[in-house]
């Protein structure tokens, strides 16, 4: 019996954002799973694993995840455990976190076997533009994702939990969009549908004049400049901010 097709849904808790510096103290993981009837899936029970750090968790971190020194000191090292949760067989066809360029710093290509990513995040802003946030949190509530166990999903801020909802969300993505799409997607900037911050905050791109536009093409955020391209290009004829066809469907 042929194995489904898999993409793993992973989140790490760490003790800071910047390896090696900082390290993994936890793993959760839930897979998604393409169906006989060609719909996605969430496949299996999911899990999680306590990590090692090798150093002390700070205060800073402590107060986002909980998780004490004395829980993770007889823990397995993250060398230990990246592999067989990144990489399991049957071989996953993709990786996926939201926000996933924070978990690719520690899950490197060497422990993923060079496995593609999706980010939930940056595909989000494509799909669902009108949410009023982007957190995972944020759509957990705003698309009241259809079978969801709510306390499955809690605490939020804990590796399994969080990998549980990031699956509800690729799960409604991969049944709305390609596996290409969404990382092609996922390998460029985010395309931002509202404006962040400054007097133009909450405006659509398409609202704001040109002067407010040409100080966004030299902002230090890659996703600020990168949506500002998209809209300068479109002003000029070259292509069009947003989801204007339906044609990346078909991708």
């Amino acid at each position: 019996m042929a194995s489904p097709q898999i993409i793993r849904v992973v989140d790490l808790e760490t003790t800071g954002n910047a390896p090696p510096a900082h390290g993994v103290c936890e793993i959760g993981w839930q897979d998604v799973a393409l169906g006989k009837d060609g719909r996605w899936e969430l496949l299996g029970e999911g899990g999680s694993q306590l990590v090692n750090p090798g150093r002390m968790i700070p205060p800073v971190t402590q107060a986002i995840h909980h998780i004490l020194d004395e829980q993770v000191a007889d823990a397995p090292f993250w060398h230990d455990v990246a592999r067989r949760v990144l990489d399991p067989y049957p071989r996953r066809i993709a990786l996926a976190a939201h926000r996933a360029d924070f978990e690719q710093k520690f899950c490197t290509a060497p422990l993923t076997h060079g496995a593609d990513w999706i980010c939930t995040w940056k595909c989000a802003l494509r799909l669902w533009p009108d949410s009023p946030g982007f957190s995972n949190q944020m759509l957990r509530y705003w698309r009241r994702p259809h079978g969801m166990e709510h306390e499955r999903g809690l605490p939020a801020h804990r590796a399994f939990p969080d990998a549980y909802v990031t699956a509800f969300h690729l799960r409604d993505m991969l049944n709305e969009a390609s596996i290409a799409q969404l990382i092609e997607w996922s390998n460029l900037p985010g395309l931002l549908p509202r404006v962040r911050y400054g007097p133009d905050r909450g405006r659509e791109w398409t609202e704001i004049d040109d002067d407010s536009l040409d100080g966004f093409l030299s902002d230090r955020d890659e996703d600020v400049r990168y949506t500002a391209e998209q809209e300068l290009a479109r002003r000029q004829g070259g292509g069009a901010v947003g989801r204007t066809r339906e044609d990346w469907l078909l991708l």
